[in-house]
C-alpha cells in the first residue's frame, strides 16, 4: 500500500480505548506507525500538545507532520479515501 516510507505517528496512553481503535485501523491497513505512550510521561504530553495545537486529549495522530486528530478523524479520512491519499502524497 505505502510506496514511499510514511511517518505515521499516534501518541497514546496505556488506558485509552480511542487509542487502541486507531491502532488497530493502521494495522489493519497494514500501515506501519511510531507510538509514543504518553501513561507517565508528562513532557512528552506537554510536547504532543505543542504540536497538536494546544489538543491534550490521546490518540493525537500525525501523518507526514500533518496533524490529523484523532482517533474518529482517522476513521473519517480511512473511510473517504483521503488516508489513502495522505499517504501516497
Amino acid at each position: 500500500m505505502m510506496g514511499k516510507q510514511n511517518l505515521v505517528e499516534i501518541y497514546t496512553t496505556d488506558w485509552c480505548g480511542f487509542c487502541n481503535r486507531a491502532m488497530n485501523l493502521l494495522k489493519s491497513h497494514n500501515i506501519k506507525y511510531t507510538q509514543y505512550d504518553l501513561t507517565l510521561n508528562r513532557e512528552g504530553r506537554k510536547a504532543m500538545s505543542l504540536r497538536a495545537g494546544g489538543k491534550t486529549s490521546v490518540p493525537q495522530i500525525f501523518i507526514n507532520d500533518i496533524h490529523i486528530g484523532g482517533s474518529d478523524e482517522l476513521i473519517k479520512i480511512a473511510l473517504n479515501g483521503s488516508l489513502n491519499n495522505l499517504l501516497n502524497s
